[in-house]
């Protein structure tokens, strides 16, 4: 895990910063955790860390997974980094990269973040062509059907995609829907081999995206860069012509995550 420290260190956490770095283990391992194993950085008698994990599950901030034994961040800790996120200094700097890209593409640019079951759109900088979809700053989206929901897909391990895919209901949105889990598995294959993500008229008739990964430090998806576009005006093999903007743009978020 993430906490590396002496036995000395160990004893002497503070009572008011354990539940701190319970939920940092837990945002930086990426995937569901036990008490276990995140004690292994932190020491802890086991009784204290059984009861800093019920206490955190109890009050919103984590989340028990369908095997009973991981936990995941909940809603109150997604929020809460939803919120960070968004700060205005943050935001500002955000927003004028991705109005930059928007005017370069001449298309409605997003940034969309995983939430539980969705992609959940947190920036948006509308096309100025008149016809446009509609897709407002909150709107969730589902996985596997969209470009940022599929990207997103692609960074799972094979263990929680295959869990995934066995007890997703993929509804179909449109004729191009893929409703077969074998196919959305080749399909996120393709994605992790190319580092970006495509929509065909996959969630709504007529319309197509395409998005790059904002990634962490560390390499790990964090958020989705994407465009979205009318069929009749931007064919998808036009719109894959812009991913080198697209991934510069995304490169400059991810920086500005970083160093903030």
């Amino acid at each position: 895990m993430v906490m590396d420290a002496t036995a000395e260190d160990k004893n002497s956490i503070p009572t008011n910063l354990r539940p701190l770095l319970v939920l940092e283990a837990i945002a930086t391992a990426g995937v569901p955790v036990t008490p276990t194993e995140v004690n292994e950085g932190l020491g802890l008698p086991k009784p204290t860390i059984h009861r800093l994990f019920a206490t955190l599950e109890d009050e919103g901030f984590i989340q028990r997974e369908i095997d009973g034994r991981g936990y995941t961040p909940g809603l109150r800790m997604r929020t809460l980094s939803t919120g960070i996120l968004s700060s205005l200094r943050v935001r500002t700097a955000r927003i004028a990269i991705l109005s930059r890209l928007a005017e370069e593409i001449g298309e409605t640019c997003n940034i969309a973040l995983p939430d539980r079951d969705a992609m959940i759109y947190l920036d948006r900088i509308e096309t100025k062509w008149p016809l446009r979809i509609q897709l407002p700053v909150g709107t969730r989206v589902p996985f596997y059907c969209t470009a940022s929901g599929k990207l997103y897909l692609s960074s799972l391990d094979d263990r929680h995609l295959e869990s995934y895919l066995n007890a997703t209901t993929m509804t179909a949105h449109t004729e191009q829907t893929l409703t077969s889990p074998q196919a959305l598995h080749q399909e996120i294959s393709q994605i992790r081999k190319q580092g970006f993500s495509t929509d065909n008229e996959e969630f709504m008739d007529d319309m197509i995206a395409v998005a790059v990964p904002i990634v962490e430090s560390n390499g790990r998806l964090l958020s989705t860069l994407s465009f979205h576009a009318p069929v009749q005006r931007f064919p998808l093999d036009q719109a894959i012509t812009f991913l080198p903007v697209m991934r510069t743009a995304a490169a400059e978020l991810s920086n500005l995550i970083s160093t903030d």
